[in-house]
């Protein structure tokens, strides 16, 4: 079973729509050849998901920091693009829903992607390429140019720990040095004998330690007193297709018990107009207040949320706020995940914390119905048991503090010190 966004990607805006412009050509000009002066590096990179993209755009701004002039291309979004990245084609078109009918249909356009990007880059000759998560594609492609000389770094540790131990043999035969953000990677890793360097969770740096919630109520409009939840159904059409309806019939279900209570809803932009009418479906529309975006906002606002497994869980978590954790997918994925499944949980503020301290709803037992029940608890515990939210919110700070590195600084040292090896 997926763990986090490695394999339940989640909550950055997406890239534009694929067009002509973002075709691979193997016939490169001679000037995308040519080494940068000063010794600053050509780096090549791949990231597949919106999450990946989030975290490669700060890893490349370490990069960009360290080698101003170096040259960086390859596979990403627009959080890349803000840091002068060259992407060959957009993030999203690697973004696939567990083991689906959608998988199978692209699986031809995604190998082929990556066999004409490997042949580009051993032409290209980078001076080293980092797998920005996505590991079923980049795992293999690495491997591909590892073997051919080129030095392979991969970001973000395979959840090796939750689901499919396996890919540990393919890792070792992939990379040179992974980059963890989470602190007991390294160790598990070290004893297969693949190096590693913990660099933090680059989120915990982000998001406050103690994020204004009054503030964000009034970016958004709503009052100090009242009752608001946060609905995040995912940031992918396959997850929203899930689960916004499940979420949205939770919804309706809580205000009829707590008519005052306020529903935030961030969303992907593009996914925007899909989740909008699903609302109308549910008859909740009028009752929602629809977010382009400000995923983060809506947590700082929020007393709990309703939320999709993924790395979204992560961030609540570091905004300190209760939530129920929820997720859906095609049968078929679900019997396939759930016999990978090595720990008792899915959601990352579990896993990291190593006990059920957020409820957890999948599959079937994701009704509407439950999800209402288990979100009004917690706001019954902050009327009646408020030791149970402070509880709560101190493991989370811990947490925090766990995770919080200058990620960019040591990602790119122990990149600097692969380039010098």
């Amino acid at each position: 079973m997926p763990a986090d966004s490695r394999t339940f990607p989640h909550e950055v805006p997406h890239a534009e729509p694929h067009d002509a412009a973002h075709e691979v050509h193997l016939s490169l000009p001679d000037n995308e050849r040519v080494k940068v002066s000063d010794g600053a590096p050509v780096v090549a990179m791949v990231a597949g998901e919106a999450s990946g993209d989030l975290l490669a755009g700060l890893l490349l701004a370490g990069l960009r920091q360290r080698w101003p002039e170096a040259i960086t291309q390859g596979i990403g979004g627009p959080q890349m693009a803000k840091q002068g990245f060259s992407a060959w084609w957009p993030h999203h078109k690697l973004s696939v829903h567990g083991f689906s009918w959608e998988l199978l249909r692209r699986y031809r356009e995604i190998v082929g992607i990556r066999a004409t990007l490997g042949d580009r880059l051993l032409h290209n000759r980078p001076d080293v390429f980092i797998g920005v998560d996505a590991p079923d594609f980049n795992l293999a492609l690495e491997a591909r140019l590892k073997a051919q000389g080129m030095k392979t770094v991969h970001f973000v540790c395979p959840s090796i720990w939750a689901w499919r131990p396996e890919r540990v043999e393919k890792l070792r035969q992939s990379t040179d040095h992974v980059l963890c953000i989470f602190p007991f990677e390294p160790a598990l890793l070290a004893a297969h004998g693949i190096p590693a360097t913990y660099v933090g969770h680059p989120l915990a740096a982000v998001i406050p330690m103690e994020s204004d919630k009054a503030a964000a109520r009034r970016a958004l409009g709503l009052a100090d007193a009242e009752e608001v939840v946060a609905l995040l159904p995912g940031s992918r059409q396959s997850e929203i297709r899930h689960l916004a309806l499940r979420f949205f019939r939770a919804a309706a279900l809580m205000q009829s018990a707590r008519p005052a209570i306020k529903f935030i809803v961030p969303a992907v932009p593009g996914l925007l107009p899909e989740i909008q009418a699903i609302a109308e479906r549910s008859g909740m529309a009028d009752c929602l207040q629809m977010l382009s975006g400000q995923s983060h906002t809506a947590l700082a606002a929020c007393d709990v949320t309703l939320i999709a497994s993924g790395t979204a869980t992560l961030e609540a978590a570091l905004f300190k706020r209760p939530m129920v954790i929820a997720y859906n997918m095609s049968w078929v994925s679900w019997q396939i995940m759930r016999r990978k499944r090595l720990q008792p949980w899915v959601g990352l503020p579990n896993i990291l914390c190593g006990d059920f301290v957020v409820p957890e709803l999948l599959q079937d037992a994701a009704t509407p119905e439950a999800l209402a029940e288990a979100v009004l608890q917690w706001l019954d515990a902050a009327r009646q048991a408020p030791a149970k939210i402070a509880a709560l919110e101190s493991r989370f700070c811990e947490l925090h503090a766990e995770l919080l590195r200058d990620t960019s600084q040591l990602a790119t040292d122990a990149i600097e010190k692969i380039l010098q090896s």
